[in-house]
């Protein structure tokens, strides 16, 4: 079975991640999407909320299964037994920083391979970060995010 974990912090989960959560799927068996907690991190959402959103999203998707993991991906790899990491790149930025990521964990889990899916260009200047901000303002956020996760917030 071809397991693959999409990690992120998915706060909170925008059209940008669903669109390369969706395009990930006919290339594996089962897509995990791994919300990561850092504890050294200010959350705008709780990892329980967070949580709730994205099995909101993906409720009809049975190959989407959600975990919240803490400590290394790469062991959260290990504990799922995912062979592949899914990261989505907007920009050539992305791809510097992803790339050095890539490359520790592969020296780290030499078994698992990272793939690094585009963004679509219309997705490429939407971040969490982004959002945040609009939210934290009382902006609109509705372009940005999947329908079933306005209601969340």
């Amino acid at each position: 079975m071809k397991i693959a974990l999409f990690p992120g912090s998915f706060d909170p989960i925008t059209i940008a991640h669903v669109d390369i959560l969706k395009r990930s799927l006919p290339l594996f068996d089962k897509v995990v999407v791994g919300i990561g907690l850092n504890s050294s991190k200010q959350s705008f959402l709780s990892a329980e909320k967070r949580e709730e959103i994205v099995k909101k999203v993906f409720v009809n998707e049975p190959k989407v299964e959600v975990q919240l993991y803490e400590g290394l991906t790469v062991d959260f790899c290990r504990k799922i037994n995912a062979q592949y990491m899914v990261r989505g790149i907007r920009s050539v930025g992305d791809f510097e920083y992803e790339r050095a990521i890539a490359q520790i964990n592969q020296t780290m889990m030499p078994e698992m391979e990272t793939i690094f899916i585009l963004s679509k260009p219309e997705y490429s200047a939407i971040s969490s970060t982004i959002v945040r901000d609009i939210l934290r303002n009382n902006g609109d956020v509705s372009q940005f995010l999947p329908k079933d996760a306005i209601a969340f917030l």
